[in-house]
Parts: structure tokens; sequence; C-alpha cells
């Protein structure tokens, strides 16, 4: 049985892939965390993979905190730069697949269109610089594939959705940003095409697979708009969602503008339809029991 190592194991998307991986049974998961394996430790790495020899490796472990990053641009690179390459090292001595997860911050928002995974990066933060840096170094590898997701929520640790929910039975009114436009992520969406990438390597080992993929949800929206479907649909409509610009909310770290992705590649890869961002909103609310209108 072919294994797969999965690190970042306690974040949103780790936490997924623990629960879905009963689905693909196929495999034999190591889920591990800063914890219990340090991937900036170039012989803890070369011991794991020594003993367990992993087919896959999911690279699920990132420094996010954006705005941080601004004031820790050593430790974003340690973790989103130096780990992959401890990561890679151990691949490449041991022929192993390595899918490693990024992000739509290594764009600038100034495309007209969707962007292709050949449009050119232009990111606009530490974060997103650091991002750009790991996605480089794997793309070179023969058995590399990144995939660039954006604006990530799901039942579990902290994010928007989480965040929005608590604030709208709390206050009568937000005000959240509506000239940031993207494409919202349930976990469970990406972490099953995930699964679904490393099942087609398997049962495809002479198909061309390695390279750049985009996975979001299907569908584009503001924050302002995710923010007010997340209070409608969780009955806190006595809370007022307000539409802000970005200048009224100042950050250290600047966003996309617009970071909408052509996702057309891994549709056509995988033979998969991605659901759209309201329908999987809905699943995921239900999932937590917030979900009040159907």
């Amino acid at each position: 049985m072919k294994t797969v190592l999965i690190t970042g194991s306690n974040g949103q998307l780790g936490t997924t892939l623990k629960e879905i991986q009963k689905e693909f049974s196929g495999f034999q998961y190591f889920f591990h965390d800063i914890d219990t394996l340090d991937i900036t430790n170039p012989e803890a790495l070369q011991q794991f993979f020594s003993s367990f020899r992993p087919s896959f490796v999911i690279n699920c472990a990132a420094y996010t905190a954006v705005d941080k990053a601004e004031q820790e641009p050593a430790e974003a690179e340690r973790i989103n730069v130096t780990a992959v390459e401890n990561l890679l090292t151990a691949c490449k001595k041991y022929h192993t697949w390595f899918i490693h997860l990024s992000t739509d911050y290594v764009f600038d928002g100034n495309s007209p269109v969707p962007y292709s995974e050949e449009a050119r990066t232009n990111p606009l933060s530490v974060y997103g610089k650091t991002k750009e840096k790991g996605e480089r170094l794997v793309v070179a590898y023969p058995g590399g594939i990144v995939i660039r997701t954006s604006w990530l929520y799901s039942p579990y640790g902290n994010n928007f959705v989480k965040t929005i929910l608590r604030l709208s039975s709390e206050r009568q009114e937000l005000k959240v940003v509506a000239d940031q436009v993207g494409s919202p992520t349930y976990s469970f969406d990406l972490a099953t095409a995930i699964l679904h990438l490393i099942s087609r390597i398997e049962s495809h080992p002479s198909e061309k697979i390695a390279g750049l993929y985009h996975y979001s949800n299907e569908g584009v929206c503001s924050w302002y708009d995710f923010a007010k479907f997340i209070v409608w649909l969780s009955g806190h409509a006595s809370c007022k969602v307000i539409p802000i610009e970005t200048s009224d909310y100042p950050l250290p770290a600047r966003r996309p503008s617009y970071s909408v992705m052509n996702k057309n590649k891994i549709k056509n890869t995988l033979g998969i339809e991605i659901p759209h961002w309201c329908d999987s909103l809905k699943e995921c609310l239900r999932k937590m029991g917030e979900l009040v209108v159907p």
C-alpha cells in the first residue's frame, strides 16, 4: 500500500484530510504537524523518509499570518521556503511526489480576467513573496505539484466564516471590505480534489500530471458579499453588514483586489465538477449546525 505524508495536519486542510481519508482507503496516511515532525529540520525529515518511504507528500504546512509576516519575514521564509527546500530534498532522494499548497496572494490583483496558471505573478506582501518562492522550488521538481487556492474556510481553526458567525451574533453591525474580489474555497472540496489527484497519479502512472493548478469553488464575490450570505444563512439577519473600501480598513499587508482564478486545468485533468461557493458555504454551515436558512 502506498504511503502519504500530510504535513501541517492540525490546520484547516490537514484536519479535513484526516476526516475524509476513509473515502480514499487505498493509501496509508501519516498525519504530522510541528509537534511530531519538524519540517524545518532536515535530519528529522530524512529519518522519517528513511523509515516510511512515502510515495506522496501533501504539504499543508505554511506560515499564513499575512499581516504578522510583514514584521516576521525571516519566520515566514523559514516555513514557506526553507521547509519546502527540506521536503524537496527528501522527496528527490526517495522519488516521492510532492503536492504543495499555495495561494492567490502570489498575484497583484490587476488582471481583468481570471488568472490562469500561466499568468505572471507579482505578490504584494511578504507572505505572498515567500509563497511564490516556495512555488518556484516545487514546479522545478519533476514530481512536484503546486495547487493555488484562495479564501479557504472550514469548520476548523480560525477563518473568515467562523469570525463572521461569531461577530454577527455579538454585534448589531459589521463593516466588511467590498472592493476585494475572489472565490471562497471550502476545505472539504479542496481536500477531495487533492486525494482525487493522488489517486489519478496512482492509476495513470505515465500521465504527465506534475505542474501548477488552481482550485477554488466556482463563482465570484467580494468579502462583503461573502459576509452577507454567511449572516443571512445563519439567521443573524438583525446584524447589518456595511460595505467599506480597503482604504477604510488599512492593514500591514497589501491584498490583491482581484484574485479570481481559472480552474479549467484541474477540472479537465481530474474530470471533476467544482461546486459553487454558495452551495459549499451552505454545506459547511450545515456541518457546523449553523445553517438556519436552507
